[in-house]
């Protein structure tokens, strides 16, 4: 969970009311099965999704798909960023170019958990996902939203697929679940547990750690589907569906909710859920770094690396055009990590179909047309909205009405 989620999710909600639950939902569901291939990946090769690449492909192309990766890393630290100097901003009165160098000092907090083990990580993880959970819980019941649009949101709509407004906060949704960096990134974690190096004990391992990982995006589906929930039943159709800052969403929740505590849960949560994707960027851009290049920087200074490059763009865009497109920002930086997803789906399905690396937990031919189909679709839909962005509405709609 980061604040990337947020930007998208209530983008969503308040634009189009309930009809992209149906793309968190998809989207949850592709995470978990990609999720899943990259446990097999590490328990079947003892190398994580990088250390594969480095592995298999040319130099150039390691360093391609290595450039890639931090660009991701990157997008998601910019998101961390901004929504952490959002949430300082609405509780401390505190400018959000200087909350964007205050979110410096969380390199601090990351290395001190780091020298403790991963299992502080992972309990501190837990503890901000838990505090984001309830305070949406508690919001979702004061916006009693309609529960027959629910249901209904979660059915897919074609419509999604001819607004372009809409398909570019679907695209942004899509990167925020899934986040490709996080692909690499799980296949590494699965290897610090401890199991036998059987194929019995292997199997174990897969099993239980997959059971971790759906139950965590199973919470991901919920706190994703709450935000949007919140935003379409606090903002859609109730004359706020312009609301598109993460600022205008807090200063109108307990206005329209009618209690006093909504707003502040709600800017307590984007808190949490900034710190939480700090350890996901930390633990990620290490792990990608050693595994493509085989280079290894001592934490700190790669920690400080990564946040200077994500700060430069939030501190220019805020300086210059305000505190109102911190939220355009978040969005389109959902948007680049989906636009690098494929590349990193592309080398996870064509290693965990090989069964000279993986013997015995190569894909079943089931798995194998699932995730060929999801990765093509992730693909054909960045593709279409680079073809909605980049070329005139006439080319666009020759393009897929060539006779009309």
């Amino acid at each position: 969970m980061d604040p990337g989620n947020w930007a998208t999710d209530l983008s969503g909600g308040a634009q189009f009311g309930y009809t992209l639950l149906s793309v968190i939902l998809i989207s949850n569901l592709m995470a978990i099965l990609l999720q899943h291939l990259c446990i097999k990946l590490g328990v079947a090769t003892g190398r994580d999704l990088a250390q594969a690449c480095r592995d298999h492909y040319s130099k150039p192309v390691v360093w391609f798909q290595w450039i890639l990766c931090e660009l991701a890393i990157a997008a998601c630290d910019l998101a961390e960023v901004i929504g952490s100097a959002i949430a300082l901003q609405l509780l401390f009165g505190i400018p959000m170019v200087w909350g964007c160098l205050i979110t410096v000092a969380d390199v601090l907090i990351v290395l001190l958990l780091q020298k403790k083990g991963f299992r502080y990580i992972e309990a501190v993880v837990i503890t901000l996902i838990a505090t984001i959970a309830a305070c949406f819980l508690m919001e979702m019941i004061a916006a009693k939203p309609d529960m027959g649009g629910v249901f209904s949101g979660f059915l897919p709509r074609l419509e999604i697929l001819k607004n372009s407004g809409m398909l570019y906060v679907a695209i942004g949704i899509i990167g925020a679940t899934v986040m490709p960096h996080n692909l690499y990134l799980h296949s590494a974690i699965v290897q610090t547990r401890k199991y036998e190096r059987s194929p019995a004990g292997r199997r174990e391992a897969v099993k239980y750690a997959t059971i971790d990982s759906t139950v965590a995006l199973m919470f991901a589906l919920f706190i994703n589907a709450a935000i949007l929930i919140l935003a379409a039943a606090s903002f859609h159709g109730n004359g706020h569906e312009g609301v598109g800052e993460i600022q205008q969403a807090y200063h109108l929740l307990d206005g329209v909710l009618g209690v006093t505590f909504a707003s502040t849960l709600f800017a307590v949560a984007l808190l949490a859920s900034g710190q939480n994707s700090t350890l996901t960027g930390t633990l990620a851009g290490q792990i990608v770094m050693e595994g493509f290049l085989n280079i290894r920087l001592r934490p700190w200074l790669r920690r400080i690396i990564t946040r200077g490059v994500a700060i430069v763009p939030a501190v220019i865009v805020i300086g210059i055009f305000g505190d109102g497109k911190s939220t355009a920002l978040l969005v389109a930086s959902q948007v680049c990590l989906s636009m690098q997803l494929g590349f990193a789906c592309w080398p996870l399905m064509r290693f965990t179909n090989d069964r000279a690396k993986m013997g015995e937990f190569v894909n079943p031919l089931w798995i194998k047309i699932l995730g060929w189909t999801i990765t093509l679709v992730i693909i054909a839909l960045n593709v279409k909205l680079l073809v909605d962005i980049l070329l005139p509405e006439t080319w666009t709609r020759w393009i897929y009405h060539p006779f009309q």
